[in-house]
Formats: structure tokens, C-alpha cells, sequence
């Protein structure tokens, strides 16, 4: 019924993390090469801001996925109250937690851990000797 609203809620907060890190980042990059940093190098090398959008992509697709199906069986509405759960008395409002808790936690710790380890792959990627990464491209 509204499983959708905890990894919704996921991706609004680590959308907006993401964003402040990129702020972050960008004025970190910007300080080295007023100190005489490579320019190119600051530039080049994706920060964790990105790796991090990376989650917000995830998240955000899969909420909208999931407010299409519920709003296409009718549990979601566009009119208040919006969840239909939440009109029908107390027993269907507990419900809709109990699978809010249940369904919804399980889907945002399965998409969180699925982009952690695409991270930690993407780090042994990164820290492969550039002389392996050379003989790749030849």
C-alpha cells in the first residue's frame, strides 16, 4: 500500500546529501587549483558525490516504479488522503505501517546494499595499477 514512501523518503534524503557533498566538492577542487593545483586532475577524478547520486538513481527509480503500480491497482489516490489505507479506519492504516515497516525497510536496505558493493567495485577498479589498465586499452 505505501511500501514505496520509506525508499521515497531515502532518496530525498540522500539526494539532498548528494548535493551538498557535490557542493562541497566543487569548492575543494576549486581551492586546490587556487593554490596551484592540476586543474585537470581535480576535474577528472569522480568524487563521492557522484558514486552517491548513484543511489539516488536507484532509489528514485524504483519509487516511481512502485507509485505507478500502486497508483494503477488504486491504492494511491490524487486526492486527500492519498493512500487509500489511510481512509479505511485504524486496522487498514496498521497494516499499511506493518508493510511500510516490513516490505518498504527490506526494499530500501536491498537497493542500499546492491549500491554498496557496485561502490566497492567501482573502488578496486580505481586502484588498479594504471599499467594493468593500459594493457586493457591496447
Amino acid at each position: 500500500m505505501a511500501c514505496f514512501l520509506v525508499p521515497g523518503t531515502e532518496a530525498i534524503v540522500v539526494t539532498a546529501a548528494a548535493f551538498l557533498l557535490k557542493k562541497y566538492e566543487q569548492n575543494k577542487a576549486q581551492i586546490k587549483v587556487r593554490e596551484g593545483g592540476d586543474a585537470e586532475k581535480a576535474s577528472a577524478k569522480r568524487g563521492f558525490s557522484g558514486k552517491l547520486f548513484w543511489l539516488a538513481d536507484l532509489l528514485w527509480g524504483g519509487v516511481v516504479l512502485l507509485a505507478f503500480e500502486h497508483l494503477w491497482h488504486g491504492e494511491v489516490v490524487p486526492f486527500f488522503p492519498f493512500l487509500t489505507a489511510a481512509s479505511e479506519g485504524p486496522e487498514a492504516v496498521s497494516e499499511m505501517l506493518g508493510e511500510m515497516a516490513s516490505v518498504g525497510v527490506t526494499m530500501a536496505v536491498i537497493v542500499t546494499a546492491v549500491w554498496a558493493a557496485m561502490v566497492a567495485i567501482s573502488y578496486a577498479i580505481e586502484k588498479r595499477p594504471e599499467r594493468v589498465e593500459a594493457e586493457a586499452s591496447v
